[in-house]
């Protein structure tokens, strides 16, 4: 059987700062070719991006078909003398395993391919079939990584009924969050247009600060929703205010300002650009706003799936986990569309920190919960 501790090191060892691969994705090949599984290797690219690294393995050829997602790449080390443990060690000390992505999210990868390294050892006539689509590319843009596989999944019938994504879900122990659904991401540029000249003479010019002022404020004003049963409220966060103007004697050309909302299942994108134009038309002000989304929100409805992971989690953890839909986006985005899809992985609390690092009692305890949802739902008889 695979050791889940052993295998995190090894991958954590492999430096796979977005988009480098540095050799992670031939630890995850090499472990599940030793379990049995068909292993396909996936590069995508285009003309603005890097080219990334991609894995797509599956043992079995019927279903039911459950497959888990991942990511084997990393963030930046930042100042790596500031690491008291090198960040590529992968050293243990005092029940800790040191090193960027320990809990971000190679442990993850590592306890659910140990897990079924143990399930198929026990259950070696399951019928159903195991899959796994591990990524380069969930820290960088996410364009060449998990997006374009489910389209090669797609094109080769390799869709799976259930899916589970180990990103580490619990703020500061294991049971306690289980997400089931993520907020939606809105992007947007405001521009204001006015007229350059000295600001000894503002009559002479058109000050387009003062007007986008005025926008951002309508806009801060307004109190988006009150949250719904799982999701908390939206929220609109200005992130960026700028000019280009170093001199403070000269009254700019232009003024923007770039704005992010954190939507919940009130809103999809498309209401939610055309709720803020409204606003912004409020004011009077002549305005350009390019609006884009990273992602919509979700929520997964499919209570025996939700259920089962939750039955799953208690076993092991002895806690009931709180449904919450908090924090970023993920890859859970991409297949919430075509399965019901749930997200729970470890302990989230110094992922992207220096001396970023894992338990190793939780690596254990997150295995033997895959173990769990796997015996429970190819529904086999534990030992």
């Amino acid at each position: 059987m695979i050791d889940p501790i052993e295998l995190t090191q090894a991958l954590v060892r492999c430096p796979s700062v977005t988009p480098l691969d540095a050799g992670a994705l031939d630890v995850v090949d090499h472990a599940l070719h030793s379990l049995g599984f068909t292993v396909t290797r996936l590069r995508f690219f285009d003309e603005e991006s890097d080219a990334v690294d991609n894995l797509f393995a599956r043992l079995g050829i019927e279903g039911p078909h459950l497959c888990f997602l991942g990511h084997t790449d990393v963030v930046p080390v930042g100042t790596e003398g500031d690491w008291v443990h090198p960040p590529f060690a992968a050293q243990i000390e005092d029940g800790k395993l040191y090193g960027r992505g320990t809990a971000d999210m190679k442990s993850g990868v590592a306890a659910f391919i140990a897990a079924v390294s143990r399930f198929v050892q026990q259950n070696k006539d399951f019928k159903g079939s195991i899959s796994l689509l591990i990524t380069g590319d969930e820290e960088g843009p996410s364009v060449n990584g998990t997006i374009k596989v489910i389209e090669w999944m797609q094109r080769h019938c390799q869709m799976p009924d259930v899916a589970l994504v180990g990103e580490p879900s619990n703020p500061k122990e294991m049971g306690e969050v289980m997400r089931i659904g993520r907020r939606g991401s809105w992007n947007a540029r405001l521009v204001v247009d006015g007229r350059q000249g000295h600001s000894a003479y503002p009559e002479l010019a058109d000050n387009p600060v003062p007007k986008l002022i005025a926008l951002l404020h309508r806009l801060l004003q307004e109190k988006l929703d009150d949250g719904s049963e799982f999701f908390p409220p939206s929220h609109l966060v200005i992130s960026s205010v700028d000019v280009g103007n170093p001199a403070p004697n000269i009254i700019p050309a232009h003024a923007e300002a770039l704005i992010n909302v954190r939507f919940n299942d009130k809103w999809t994108s498309k209401t939610l650009d055309a709720h803020l134009r409204r606003l912004l038309d409020e004011v009077g002000v002549v305005y350009h706003l390019k609006g884009w989304c990273n992602a919509e929100s979700f929520i997964v409805k499919d209570e025996a799936w939700r259920n089962l992971v939750v039955e799953a989690v208690q076993e092991t953890s002895g806690q009931t986990p709180v449904f919450n839909m908090g924090g970023g986006t993920s890859d859970a985005r991409y297949i919430a569309p075509f399965c019901p899809v749930v997200e729970y992985g470890g302990v989230n609390e110094t992922i992207h920190h220096v001396d970023e690092y894992v338990k190793l009692d939780d690596v254990e305890e997150l295995t033997r919960t895959y173990q769990v949802v796997l015996r429970k739902y190819f529904s086999v008889q534990s030992d």
